[in-house]
């Protein structure tokens, strides 16, 4: 089959991640071709800055690239509209003239109720130049009857021979046997107190920052910290390509992520871990929040830390970062791996779908 992904940057390269991932596993382990159509590809010069064969990424923004991939390309069998982004007019008139094709639109990764009831779902096309086709949902989730989590072959035999200390040594980054916790987040109502908690912590701690939006958000609070730091150190990474983004998950004693790409490989990784939803001006990312913990049947104190993490009104202090936190959410993290282990990955159930539905 030949693939054709669709996507618009937002929240600072996180579906450009997803779809990356999505189209690199179709290219590797499917030995299919796959197009990416992208309006903004810049991160991809760190987060695969060496492609991949069978990938063709297409400037979206560029005309003329549009016209001739869409005049000279292949016709698609598969177009995957991803997070609802309204594909090309030239490329989707071109595959509503091709009998059989099929159109799906990648959502948002979701735990809620509605999205097992939507998953699957067509939704016929009334109006412009893909009048008479149907695209049908395609709900990423975290139980068998969505369309599952993006995960490659070899993930967990990747992990089990990952080595900590040669990583952090190749990274420039002096362990010496300190917890780790990695933080890659927006800007969190209590980043501020948790970095001055650890600073007064029993235990020393090192904090490796993401670049980008994470580490502006520690620097803006860098003057709220106390002038000796203590336990804390904090190392400044720079853009890491997404294996080492792996390498970095694997490597933390608590991972502090954010977003949807992210959150799904801290899962995969198995540590403790805190998640910073995006946030929403209607406050309807908590929902989406407690749907989540929910999912994970998350303890009591892993709630509270998200909340306080996530600034949710009326939410207590922040939780220490100690041990029986950890523990919790040790638990938490490995029972939920286990299970969505167990299940089949994204890309098995997306294929499996399109046969169903060709």
């Amino acid at each position: 089959m030949n693939w054709d992904i669709f996507c618009r940057v937002i929240d600072n390269h996180g579906d450009l991640g997803v779809t990356w991932r999505l189209a690199r596993q179709i290219a590797v382990e499917r030995r299919e071709p796959v197009r990416l159509w992208v309006d903004d590809a810049s991160a991809l010069a760190w987060m695969a800055p060496r492609g991949q064969p069978g990938v063709q990424v297409i400037d979206w923004s560029d005309p003329a690239a549009v016209h001739a991939a869409a005049a000279t390309g292949p016709d698609p069998h598969v177009l995957i509209e991803a997070f609802g982004c309204d594909p090309a007019p030239e490329l989707v008139a071109r595959f509503a003239a091709r009998p059989g094709g099929i159109w799906l639109n990648l959502e948002y990764l979701s735990a809620e109720d509605f999205v097992e009831g939507l998953h699957g779902l067509p939704s016929p096309v009334m109006s412009g130049p893909g009048r008479g086709c149907t695209k049908h949902f395609f709900y990423p989730g975290f139980t068998e009857r969505t369309g599952g989590l993006l995960r490659e072959a070899g993930l967990v035999q990747r992990q089990t021979a990952f080595d900590r200390g040669a990583w952090l040594a190749a990274q420039g980054i002096g362990w010496q046997g300190e917890r780790i916790a990695t933080l890659f987040c927006y800007e969190p109502p209590a980043l501020a107190d948790w970095l001055a908690g650890l600073c007064g912590g029993a235990r020393p701690t090192r904090v490796l920052v993401a670049a980008g939006r994470t580490a502006e958000a520690v620097r803006a609070v860098l003057p709220q910290l106390p002038a000796d730091r203590g336990a804390l150190h904090i190392d400044w990474l720079p853009h890491l390509a997404q294996p080492d983004f792996d390498h970095l998950l694997w490597a933390g004693d608590f991972n502090a992520v954010r977003g949807e790409d992210s959150l799904v490989r801290a899962l995969w990784a198995g540590k403790p871990m805190v998640w910073h939803i995006y946030p929403q001006d209607d406050g309807v990312h908590y929902d989406k929040l407690d749907a989540w913990l929910d999912a994970l049947d998350a303890p009591a104190s892993v709630r509270a830390f998200h909340a306080a993490w996530n600034g949710r009104p009326g939410a207590p202090a922040l939780p220490a970062l100690d041990d029986a936190l950890l523990a919790d959410a040790t638990r938490m993290v490995q029972a939920a791996r286990t299970r969505l282990l167990a299940q089949d990955d994204l890309l098995t159930r997306l294929v499996r779908f399109i046969a169903q539905k060709s």
